[in-house]
């Protein structure tokens, strides 16, 4: 065989395998395991997870006492949707509810409703997320391939049917419904779990169930995700591709006005 045809056949064996796919995720790894040997120890530490665990009770509660003190207008939808940001992300996901989600902000701007829009977002997806790991790593023990596969069909499924229900309880039909979630909704959980589910393995991907690291990995992913999913979601309401979440200025005021 001449050595141009064997060299050629050579390289279409990895390529048809997939091996060009692997060698792209391993050239990732590489990059980033400087990274990954920092963070880790942090994230498998008994004390580290105890404070983020109690933080973000503290937040939960924070949030519950303000929701049911100063922001009862708010939605039950969004009430729910905070309540999940804040579950996965503790004080920055308040933080962000406290900028963008209350009826008190002083003003509502391009930024904030990003940061709504994300949030929705994040609550549907981050469900799918932490079901989907937890389904197929830590219950079935499938391969890092499975793992992301089955990771991301929950987290579409999760995120798409968040958005298709209330437009259908709005009296929008499926097919249009369905089609509206398409449209608005793939590009920021595509961005959202690229990110998130390839840190999770990144740091994770040999984990168990009953490893603090299984846990953790998937809370700090999380919140990977809705940082790179935040500007996607501004350039996404800025075009008219999503209208954004409701201004909660408007909520309240149309509560005290009721009143």
């Amino acid at each position: 065989m001449p050595v141009q045809q064997s060299l050629a056949t050579e390289a279409a064996v990895p390529l048809a395998s997939g091996g060009w796919l692997s060698g792209i995720a391993k050239q990732i790894e590489h990059a980033f395991a400087p990274a990954r040997e920092v963070i880790r120890p942090i994230l498998s530490s008994p004390t580290v997870v105890g404070i983020w665990v109690v933080l973000v009770l503290v937040s939960v509660s924070v949030l519950w006492w303000d929701l049911r003190k100063n922001n009862q207008a708010i939605a039950s939808l969004m009430q729910g949707v905070w309540t999940l940001v804040v579950l996965y992300s503790g004080p920055f996901g308040l933080a962000i509810y406290w900028y963008s989600g209350r009826t008190q902000i002083s003003h509502d701007s391009l930024w904030r409703r990003g940061f709504r829009s994300t949030a929705h977002c994040y609550s549907g997806c981050g469900a799918g997320e932490v079901v989907g790991i937890t389904l197929a790593q830590g219950i079935l023990a499938l391969t890092v391939g499975w793992v992301a596969a089955i990771t991301f069909g929950f987290a579409y499924l999760f995120g798409y049917a968040l958005t298709i229900g209330p437009l259908m309880q709005d009296g929008v039909s499926f097919k249009e419904a369905t089609w509206d979630a398409l449209l608005s909704e793939t590009p920021s959980i595509t961005i959202m779990e690229i990110f998130a589910i390839g840190t999770d393995l990144l740091l994770a991907a040999e984990a168990h169930m009953g490893d603090l690291l299984f846990w953790s990995a998937l809370a700090f992913s999380l919140s990977i995700g809705f940082l790179v999913a935040w500007p996607v979601n501004v350039a996404l309401v800025h075009f008219g591709v999503k209208e954004g979440m409701s201004n909660p200025a408007k909520m309240g005021s149309q509560s005290a006005s009721g009143d």
